[in-house]
């Protein structure tokens, strides 16, 4: 059945559109640009701001946001009222704002410092009175939260209660008075926050912020004791170019290793290597697990704040977790030992720092029982985004950087561990694997396409040998949710799983640059990022685990087989069942 179609002009100008169509998504198709504050596409629709209204005739000017387009209907956008009530809308907001634009971490990207100056407010204290005043919410490992800048814009909300049902903040209150809040006034560390970030990428403000750990790294690269590695997230290189102006989804592997070279750090190693190795002992598991009668289905852990949501709303399915640590934790444990050996630096005078895309790294690097070596796997987390402010702080010219490679013993890697930053990339990457160790056979097509792509739920039957192998991915806390309920409910049966943390995988983590709702609607960078990775994969030479020269040495040389007493060891960890409310839970 055709969709119906309906007719409109916008500013004049003629447009077709499917009943149903705000005229917000309308007015993009005919190039004109609605501006917007509080709507961000598929999350958070709510017509709540009023920076979008347009004026079609009716008592009063409507936001487009939720405006459905109508047959006949005549919109215009860009009338002098229109503009003065956009105007003093955002005028208005900036009333009850902290104005502190040079020192705020969202500078030059920020939602409503470019619409006050394309908006043309020519005072931001127009409306100058009372302020109300916010503590600033710092006690997470993962996230602080300034509620002085917040513009209650329900954004955040919007991310944390649908996209990832966890729903720990919220309005409270009423009026002026009206707040963005955990219940009860508790601090994000004292709620069931699982550290994802999510409601930072969503913030069009500096009111959410990642706990910066960047003063630590440097205070680390100051200090000519230590030994500082550094190591990157397969992820970080499809989006640190954005913070330097480059089209959304370069791959900047190369100038990222320079970059990080020119900062200091005594070893560049990429965490793609111990995405192989955390095949090798994932795909052992499972082949394991299904040999042997253990608990199926098996479900991937590399991702913490999809770790922390199952101890916190599922820990009964704690034992189907794999016991693998997630791939930056296991070079961690690596470089202190293996590497440690290797060069003749005493681990405790060896500090990791991992570059990540991910805040809920921040909070899993700070689990005790990830110190394998005796010392923390990792000593400090920084995001893409505290990346690219360091490369900007040191001078450095990212974007006429040479390409330059990572150091050896630990950063060689194949094409199946870059894909990891990308939702069904795990689960790809395990099955090139799997089959091959299954069925002693060299599998011919590399490419799963049933597991990739930014579907919430995605499900699949992988035949390998004379075994049909049932899996599912799931990307966002909220789809992980609806999966594993399905599967207690007896709905669904799976031998393996993969759940990322955050929608479309890491490559949109809560840690990575942030793109605006006007960019988000003409570019997804789920899509945009992932195939970056997708194309990576395709460009190496070797695009299978088990083939990687230097896992193969680190086997033979140290850790002996997969799922050996030593990889247990030092590659392995366990889960904690956590209540969803109590003090100090994150």
């Amino acid at each position: 059945m055709s969709e119906q179609m309906i007719n409109l002009t916008i500013d004049g100008i003629p447009v077709e559109v499917p009943q149903g169509t705000t005229v917000l998504k309308a007015a993009r198709k005919v190039g004109i640009r609605i501006p917007t504050l509080c709507f961000l596409e598929e999350i958070n629709e709510i017509g709540a701001c009023r920076v979008c209204v347009v004026d079609y005739g009716a008592r009063s000017l409507q936001a487009a946001c939720v405006l459905p387009a109508t047959n006949g209907m005549k919109v215009k956008t860009n009338t002098p009222e229109v503009r003065e009530a956009r105007r003093t809308v955002v005028e208005l907001i900036l009333s009850n704002h902290d104005k502190k634009c040079l020192s705020c971490v969202r500078s030059q990207n920020c939602e409503l410092q470019k619409l006050s100056l394309e908006l043309g407010v020519a005072d931001e204290n127009t409306f100058s009175g009372e302020q109300t005043a916010h503590p600033i919410d710092d006690g997470s490992v993962s996230i602080v939260r300034d509620n002085n800048k917040c513009i209650l814009c329900r954004r955040c909300v919007a991310a944390c209660y649908g996209t990832q049902a966890v729903g720990v903040i919220g309005p409270v209150k009423r009026g002026f008075h009206t707040a963005i809040e955990s219940a009860w006034g508790m601090g994000l560390s004292d709620t069931a926050c699982i550290g994802c970030g999510q409601c930072i990428a969503a913030c069009p403000v500096g009111a959410l912020r990642e706990k910066d750990e960047a003063s630590y790294v440097w205070r680390m690269l100051g200090d000519e004791t230590l030994h500082t590695v550094v190591q990157t997230a397969p992820a970080v290189r499809a989006a640190l170019g954005e913070e330097f102006g480059l089209p959304m989804g370069t791959n900047v592997t190369g100038k990222m290793a320079a970059a990080l070279r020119r900062l200091g750090f005594s070893k560049v190693f990429d965490t793609d290597f111990a995405a192989d190795l955390t095949i090798m002992e994932e795909a052992t598991e499972l082949v394991g697990r299904m040999q042997n009668g253990g608990v199926l289905p098996m479900i991937t852990s590399c991702s913490p704040g999809w770790v922390n949501y199952c101890e916190t709303f599922h820990p009964e399915f704690l034992p189907n977790l794999s016991s693998c640590k997630s791939p930056h934790e296991m070079m961690g444990a690596l470089v202190k030992t293996y590497y440690a050996d290797k060069v003749g630096v005493p681990a405790q005078d060896i500090r990791v720092v991992s570059v990540m895309p991910c805040t809920a790294k921040k909070y899993e690097a700070d689990r005790p029982e990830l110190a394998g070596s005796g010392y923390p796997d990792v000593d400090a987390v920084i995001t893409t985004r505290e990346l690219a402010r360091m490369i900007k702080s040191a001078g450095i010219d990212f974007v006429n950087l040479p390409d330059e490679p990572f150091d050896r013993l630990l950063g060689d890697s194949t094409g199946a561990a870059v894909i990891f930053g990308a939702t069904g990339g795990v689960m790809e990457a395990a099955l090139r694997t799997a089959y091959e160790v299954l069925t002693g056979e060299t599998l011919g097509n590399l490419d799963f396409h049933g597991v990739r792509g930014v579907k919430g739920i995605k499900e699949a039957t992988v035949q390998i040998g004379d075994l049909a192998l049932n899996v599912a991915v799931a990307n966002g806390t909220a789809n992980a949710g609806e999966l594993l309920d399905a599967i207690k409910r007896g709905e669904k049966s799976y031998h393996f799983i993969e759940i990322m943390g955050c929608p479309g995988g890491c490559v949109t983590g809560g840690g990575q640059p942030i793109v605006s709702a006007q960019d988000r609607m003409a570019r997804d960078p789920r899509m945009v990022r992932a195939q970056a990775l997708y194309q990576a994969d395709a460009d190496m030479p070797v695009r299978k685990s088990h083939e990687n020269p230097e896992i193969k040495q680190i086997y033979r040389d140290f850790l002996e087989k997969p799922n050996s007493h030593k990889s247990h060891e030092l590659l392995h960890t366990h889960y904690i069942a956590r209540p969803l409310y109590h003090e100090g839970a994150r």
